[in-house]
């Protein structure tokens, strides 16, 4: 099995991460929604989206929420955060860090406090989830929210075996994440949200020969060619239908908004 570091990953990835990993036009506008609704986001909060890649929900929610003070993007691939463009969204404020950094305070931020952070599909990148989350909650300002978006334990999408088998072993339950925030001190809760996604079944095999999950880099180039040749037999239909379902943990720290 060929591993590979996940900083280096997206090093790699990030000039065509857009292009690779959007599964349709409606699939952001549609995420950025449920996470400004599950923060209950407000223009006057101070917001940082953790992991937040090349920023495609951070720029989303800035463009419809139009904040006072500029949305975080925190990532530790550069390359990543460049695809912000140079400058960057005068909404948005790029900041080279991981998660780790930011909750161990090893990096600090433009607000003394947050008032909502969100973390997209990166908590199963943090070697130590307790530690961290604890760190992250301990940046929240009274009131303020943290929303950590995963995908389940198991996932219906239509991967080769070992891949998916590989998804299993390495995607933490959503329940110990919230049993984390819970430990961090944090009012918790667990709640679903589905999307049907629709893909022509070629630009997805694309996507998965460039690595568009983390988790694919884990394979080399011929146990990749061999899980599309399976999957090509397994999906012999033009356009692949399949639900994405994340679970929503959110974490609120007790005590009014500042």
């Amino acid at each position: 099995m060929e591993r590979r570091d996940v900083r280096g990953h997206y090093e790699e990835l990030a000039a065509e991460y857009d292009e690779h990993w959007i599964y349709g036009p409606d699939y952001v506008p549609w995420m950025s929604g449920r996470i400004a609704a599950a923060l209950r986001l407000d223009p006057t909060d101070r917001i940082a989206d953790i992991g937040s890649g090349t920023g495609l929900f951070a720029k989303e929610v800035a463009k419809r929420l139009r904040p006072r003070h500029p949305v975080l993007g925190v990532d530790p691939s550069e390359a990543m955060l460049r695809q912000l463009g140079t400058p960057p969204p005068a909404d948005l404020t790029p900041i080279v860090a991981s998660a780790e950094d930011i909750a161990e305070g090893s990096t600090r931020l433009p607000y003394e406090q947050l008032d909502a952070m969100w973390l997209k599909e990166s908590v199963h990148h943090v070697a130590d989830p307790a530690r961290t989350l604890r760190g992250l909650a301990d940046r929240l300002a009274p009131g303020g929210r943290l929303l950590v978006v995963m995908l389940p334990a198991s996932i219906q999408y239509p991967l080769f075996e070992a891949a998916l088998a590989r998804f299993e072993e390495l995607q933490p339950d959503p329940a110990l994440i919230e049993g984390h925030l819970r430990a961090a001190g944090l009012e918790a809760g667990l709640s679903y949200v589905e999307h049907e996604l629709r893909i022509d079944r070629d630009k997805y095999f694309g996507m998965v020969r460039a690595r568009y999950m983390s988790l694919l880099s884990t394979f080399s180039e011929s146990e990749i060619e061999k899980g599309i040749d399976e999957m090509r037999v397994a999906h012999p239909e033009p356009v692949l239908v399949f639900p994405d379902r994340f679970a929503f943990v959110l974490g609120r720290r007790c005590g009014e908004s500042a």
